[in-house]
Formats: C-alpha cells, structure tokens, sequence
C-alpha cells in the first residue's frame, strides 16, 4: 500500500525558506518519480514540480529557481527545498507520484500525501 506524508510546512515571512519533506512507504523515491502540487484557497490547484516526457523535471514558472528537490534514498523520503519565499506561495503542498504530462503540458499525478500548509506572510 502506497502512502505519502508531508511534513515541514509552517509560517514563514517573505524572503525566507523553508524544506518540505515527503515519507513515502510502498514505493522506492529512486524508482517512482515523486513530484509535488499545490493548492491556495479559493484556487485551482497546479503542479509544482513534475516529470516530463522526456523524463526531465518540470517546474513551474513562479518557482523556477527558489525551489529544488532532493532524494534522500536511504530514507525514501524526497525533500521540496523552498527558497526566496513570496506570499504568492502560500497554499497547502502535496507530494505525489508522478506521471507523464499530459498532451497540454500539464502534470498529471497519482497517490498523494494529505498536504502540508505553507503560509507566507509577515
């Protein structure tokens, strides 16, 4: 059975950083691409991080370059490193398996966590 936990959200201000990690059991992180999606109020929800047919990763724009990911595999766990923060970030964030996107270039995603929030604000 597949499941996937989130932790390290929390209040951060604008500028600062935070690192999400994702436990994951029933899956091998370094066999199953684990990407990350969030979710603000009010808001659709939108891929963070993905995987691409070309099998490269994939970020969303408003990120590109304030966040990162890391694999630790001897914990199974993937780490969603967030830097420069914007209170544009704030949402909840999900990990979850990650497929191909889709036609549209859009991330599609399979099992996933039960969130972390991040709330940026001073």
């Amino acid at each position: 059975q597949v499941q996937l936990v989130e932790s390290g959200g929390g209040l951060v201000q604008p500028g600062g950083s935070l690192r999400l990690s994702c436990a994951a059991s029933g899956l091998r992180v370094d066999y199953d691409y684990i990407g990350w999606f969030r979710q603000a109020p009010g808001k659709e929800g939108e891929g963070v991080s993905c995987r691409r047919s070309d099998g490269d990763t994939y970020w969303l724009d408003s990120v590109k370059g304030r966040f990162s990911i890391s694999r630790d595999d001897g914990k199974n766990t993937v780490h969603l490193q967030m830097n420069s923060l914007k209170p544009e970030d704030t949402a909840t964030y999900y990990c979850a398996i990650s497929k191909f996107m889709d036609s549209y270039g859009r991330c599609e995603f399979g099992s996933s966590g039960q969130g972390t929030q991040v709330t940026v604000a001073s």
